[in-house]
């Protein structure tokens, strides 16, 4: 595999306007998630900008910056117009697609992110075990419906919802929302429009589920925060102080 990282960052956020210019320890967010993306040593990392700010910050922090329009509808329509422009020739077989408001992934699960593809996947992504009653009652975390055998760490993703699923005793698996797609399957996605279950959970991974592309989720430890709140902000700032 050869294996591209696109981060799409935008300045629009419902919740927290300009967070990927959030600072954080005296640098932007998205200079962290760069950081992080460039440690994991998988390939070429740049940042799909939806503003010529964030595209400003990206390039002061060392990181390579392409713009897109900033009306694209979602994050893979973002790193997909920056793919056309950074590699045309389709040198990158593999795309991984890196959300802009994960400061404290691991460089680790970057390369974690790519075993459902070797697995046959068209699509890898990542979930970690859930493990207390407000994760597991949150609608803000969305939950996988897999099955690892035994010490498996691949396993097929067959749903994803704000809602606890699957019903029964068994383990759950909080989504991380990071995903290698391979780069033929995300062409094929991003042509797609978007479907009932994807519009009714508000969940775009489940226009790929309802196309028959096939997610695999590999299971990592413990899932990353995303900022997506003033608090949440607070808890990062914190958590990365130096």
């Amino acid at each position: 595999m050869t294996p591209l990282i696109l981060i799409p960052a935008r300045l629009g956020s419902t919740r927290l306007p300009g967070k990927v210019l959030a600072d954080i320890g005296g640098k932007p967010m998205i200079a962290h998630v760069l950081a992080r993306a460039l440690d994991a040593a998988l390939g070429p990392v740049a940042v799909a900008c939806g503003e010529a700010q964030v595209a400003e910050a990206v390039e002061a922090a060392g990181g390579v910056a392409v713009l897109t329009d900033p009306d694209l509808p979602s994050g893979s329509d973002r790193i997909f117009a920056a793919l056309q422009k950074l590699d045309p020739a389709g040198r990158h077989d593999v795309i991984v697609n890196l959300q802009g408001d994960l400061p404290s992934i691991p460089p680790a699960y970057l390369a974690a992110v790519l075993k459902p593809l070797a697995a046959g996947h068209d699509i890898g992504t990542l979930v970690a075990p859930i493990t207390t009653e407000a994760e597991r009652n949150a609608p803000s975390v969305v939950k996988c419906a897999c099955a690892f055998a035994g010490d498996a760490e691949i396993a097929p993703a067959l749903y994803f919802s704000r809602a606890l699923v699957p019903s029964g005793a068994g383990p759950f698996w909080h989504h991380i929302g990071i995903y290698a797609y391979r780069r033929a399957a995300l062409e094929h996605f991003v042509a797609l429009p978007p479907s009932p279950l994807e519009q009714r959970e508000k969940l775009e991974q489940l226009r790929a589920l309802e196309a028959g592309l096939r997610i695999g989720a590999a299971r990592v430890p413990q899932a990353p925060f995303g900022v997506d709140t003033p608090e949440d902000l607070d808890r990062a700032r914190e958590a990365l102080r130096i």
